[in-house]
């Protein structure tokens, strides 16, 4: 198909999908890579009673806050203060 054919599809508001090959498609800066890293014991507890109560796994909330922070730090929005009664050691 042609792409001025596929645009006019698109554009009409037809169902453009059955004209994709997505077997190759990869999502924009999403690719992994696998890194190490150390946590002192009273992080991992605190990390895996925070999933626990989200339901969601050590490594989904690690994730979860690196990105919030990351978002923030480029924005230059300020973070909310910690929590009061936080254990750090």
């Amino acid at each position: 198909m042609k792409a001025k054919d596929f645009d006019q599809q698109f554009d009409d508001g037809a169902d453009i999908t059955p004209s994709l090959d997505v077997s190759k498609a990869k999502r924009a800066l999403q690719t992994q890579k696998r890194v190490n890293v150390d946590f002192p014991t009273w992080m991992i507890d605190s990390l895996d009673r925070e999933a626990s109560k989200l339901g969601v796994t050590r490594q989904s909330v690690i994730k979860i806050w690196l990105a919030e922070r990351l978002e923030a730090t480029a924005s230059k929005v300020p973070l909310q203060p910690p929590r009061t009664g936080a254990a750090h050691r």
